[in-house]
């Protein structure tokens, strides 16, 4: 029996180290935290002789991994790794970064010329203004005449313009 007890407790310890490695090395909640809590769980199960006990042991567990979450949290690990996952600073325009237009929806159903062979995709000139676009999965010679299909967002769809 004495044997059995070694093992349960040995899952339970797992558990809490696969949820610590979780909270203070790996960002997000994903194989190791369910793993921990699986083990954590099974080893709880296991070694209770009777429901209140196990339900004892599961308290104890929780809440030596609240305070192990908890330890993470004020010394500042979790926080530093949570800094690293999300961006800090605001794009804007005075450092480079400027979205796209918008604004491609005055091209529907207008023509142009293509100026790179499309295979799918490639610029063209419409309405006198050089854009990035793609055929609607034919290939397009440089030079042709397309006309504006559709647009999704920034994507302008062009077909071959038969003459």
């Amino acid at each position: 029996m004495d044997l059995f007890i070694g093992i349960y407790v040995s899952l339970i310890i797992v558990g809490v180290l696969l949820v610590a490695v979780e909270v203070f090395l790996i960002p997000g909640f994903g194989f190791a935290g369910l793993a921990g809590l699986i083990l954590m769980l099974s080893g709880v199960y296991l070694a209770a002789d009777t429901f209140a006990q196990g339900a004892l042991y599961l308290i104890i567990t929780f809440l030596a991994t609240g305070l192990l979450i908890y330890v993470g949290v004020k010394t500042g690990r979790v926080k530093r790794l949570w800094g690293k996952i999300f961006l800090g600073e605001k794009q804007n325009v005075n450092a480079g970064f400027v979205a796209p237009k918008a604004d491609y929806i005055k091209f529907l159903g207008k023509t142009g010329s293509a100026l790179t062979l499309m295979r799918p995709a490639g610029s063209a000139i419409i309405d006198g203004e050089r854009v990035d676009v793609v055929s609607e999965g034919s290939y397009i010679e440089k030079g042709a005449s397309i006309k504006v299909i559709a647009v999704e967002g920034t994507r302008i769809i062009v077909r071959k313009e038969e003459i």
